[in-house]
């Protein structure tokens, strides 16, 4: 098996702020689906670097359609209309419960357990993407 893609690999410094953490958050959700790594770099890179959409604003402010324009783009079609689905209600929740900030539920988490819990509410994110999620985030958590 291919070693795993890093966020240093995308040029994410998850010790930079919360801006970083959420780069880290949509490229570990991509990487958390069946699909190559590669092609799931590829589609992070269209969707946060050649689009922009690198903030849950920014990223809500997308259309379902664009979104999965965007993903088509990067080669991600396996899966490109349910993850725009999801990747817009992950933007709203965050949006909505969390002030937009991932370090906001870091903070309202007593512990690590309370905080997986909370990242797995999200729709979309299961074992695989909190496990790729987690060995980058709790460099600056824990």
């Amino acid at each position: 098996m291919a070693s795993e893609i890093s966020a240093k690999d995308l040029g994410i410094n998850v010790s930079q702020g919360e801006g970083e953490l959420f780069k880290w958050f949509v490229a570990s959700f991509l990487f958390g689906k069946r699909i190559q790594q590669d092609i799931a770099a590829d589609a992070y890179r269209v969707i946060v670097e050649k689009h922009k959409r690198d903030t849950p604003r920014k990223l809500c402010n997308c259309s379902w359609q664009e979104l999965v324009d965007m993903l088509g783009e990067g080669h991600y079609v396996r899966y490109d209309e349910s993850t725009a689905d999801r990747l817009l209600k992950l933007c709203e929740k965050l949006n909505g419960e969390y002030g937009g900030k991932l370090g906001n539920i870091r903070e309202q988490s007593e512990d690590r357990k309370t905080l997986e819990k909370r990242l797995g509410e999200f729709e979309g994110i299961g074992p695989k993407t909190m496990e790729i999620f987690m060995r980058e985030a709790e460099k600056v958590w824990y």
